[in-house]
């Protein structure tokens, strides 16, 4: 098990580039799949998630090289429609590659994906949409089969804004007959990101980013060239990182307008944010304020944020209030940072932290991607030595976070095997 050793107490100073969208490059990738074609791709980031994806598309039957910046994908001799199970139980978002393998081939077989236990996460929204579209989806022993002769336009009206499931249908009514709308479509940048990279190859996409996405199907698709939009939740994350630290950081490669709730509640909190393109500029307080947060769907504040932002509350002046509105199971995190003196109440959806003026170090196992990255950062506020456990699920979603950590002038060493 690797974990990660944290001298806190440091203040971080200095820039930092984020790289490529982890939750944008994972459907992007799925999109390639569409065009029986080469795709490069650039901005990818290099962390766990993407390798796995990359390797399930190779073992359906893509080539794949990998130069630098660049990964070149040729989805032109797929031979395979089944996920590999032990893969898919790895992480939720290899769903996405469901809609993507329906719409080429017109059938698929998959078991129910795994990833980070945040709460139920049901895919019952994918499998009723597919179904509207004339897909036919039997359950068995695990493993759900999704085919059909064609897949058919269809009115799909979505009972929450779910990101995966407006991901699958898009992807699985690229192909199809005739135009399909999505109402009460989820919102998030990392949606027209993949709405751009296939229009970008022959789809007709309209509307993504708003809550009505309309997908008129095309006959085929062409191979193109497309780079990943930056990933929004490690901006957060560096912000949040300063903000803790009481430091000053350059976020550069950044679309501010993708966290303005974050950037309005780190002014709320007291801190300096000077935002130019793509460049945000934190000067963190000599003391951070208690704010109140209530996730919502964008462009509401992230759930993916919610723990990065909790753990730094954690040393704010006064009491914080958290509403976690997405995922049930989001405040595993907080019994962790007890164990480094956090003062936090749970009730229900709601955590009430009241801050502290030093968290101490101690030894604290993440259980998720996001818990874990919040256990980084009150480690980087918390005097003397903390040891992350269980890190493998942060290595999932953040390219080079300790070294990017250490250019700043913090203290973390990733030990383990």
């Amino acid at each position: 098990m690797k974990s990660y050793i944290i001298e806190g107490g440091r203040r971080l100073h200095g820039e930092v580039n984020i790289s490529g969208s982890k939750n944008a490059s994972l459907p992007i990738i799925a999109a390639t799949i569409l065009n029986a074609d080469t795709t490069k791709l650039y901005n990818i980031p290099k962390i766990q998630d993407t390798k796995i994806t990359l390797e399930i598309l190779r073992i359906l039957g893509c080539k794949i090289r990998r130069n630098s910046g660049k990964i070149e994908i040729n989805s032109k001799n797929i031979t395979k429609t089944e996920i590999p199970e032990d893969l898919m139980r790895q992480m939720r978002s290899t769903v996405v590659l469901a809609g993507a393998i329906l719409g080429r081939f017109k059938e698929v077989t998959f078991t129910y994906p795994g990833g980070c236990e945040i709460g139920a996460r049901p895919i019952d929204l994918h499998l009723e949409a597919f179904k509207k579209m004339g897909i036919q989806v039997e359950e068995k022993a695990g493993f759900i089969r999704c085919s059909c002769d064609k897949i058919m336009a269809a009115d799909i009206n979505l009972d929450f804004p779910s990101v995966g499931a407006t991901e699958n249908i898009i992807l699985a009514a690229t192909l199809a007959d005739g135009t399909t709308v999505i109402n009460n479509a989820a919102m998030e940048p990392e949606i027209i990101d993949l709405a751009n990279c296939l229009n970008r190859m022959g789809a007709k996409i309209q509307g993504a980013g708003t809550n009505i996405v309309k997908i008129t199907g095309v006959k085929k698709l062409k191979g193109t060239g497309y780079k990943v939009m930056p990933d929004r939740i490690e901006a957060g994350t560096f912000l949040c990182a300063a903000a803790v630290t009481g430091g000053k950081v350059k976020i550069k490669n950044v679309i501010p307008e993708h966290i303005i709730p974050v950037i309005h509640k780190l002014q709320e909190a007291g801190c300096k944010i000077d935002i130019q393109k793509n460049v945000i500029e934190i000067e963190a307080p000599k003391k951070l304020k208690a704010v109140d947060i209530k996730t919502m769907p964008y462009p509401g504040f992230p759930t993916d944020l919610q723990q990065i932002f909790g753990s730094m509350l954690t040393v704010a002046k006064g009491t914080s209030i958290i509403v976690e509105n997405i995922f049930e199971n989001r405040f595993k995190y907080i019994s962790e940072l007890k164990r480094m003196g956090a003062k936090a109440v749970i009730e229900g959806k709601t955590v009430v932290i009241t801050g502290k003026r030093k968290l101490i170090g101690a030894t604290v196992k993440g259980s998720d991607l996001r818990g874990g990255t919040g256990l980084i950062i009150a480690a980087l506020a918390a005097k003397g030595k903390t040891t992350v456990e269980n890190i493998e699920y942060v290595l999932r979603g953040y390219e080079a976070l300790d070294e990017k950590i250490n250019l700043l002038g913090g203290n973390i060493k990733e030990v383990g095997g």
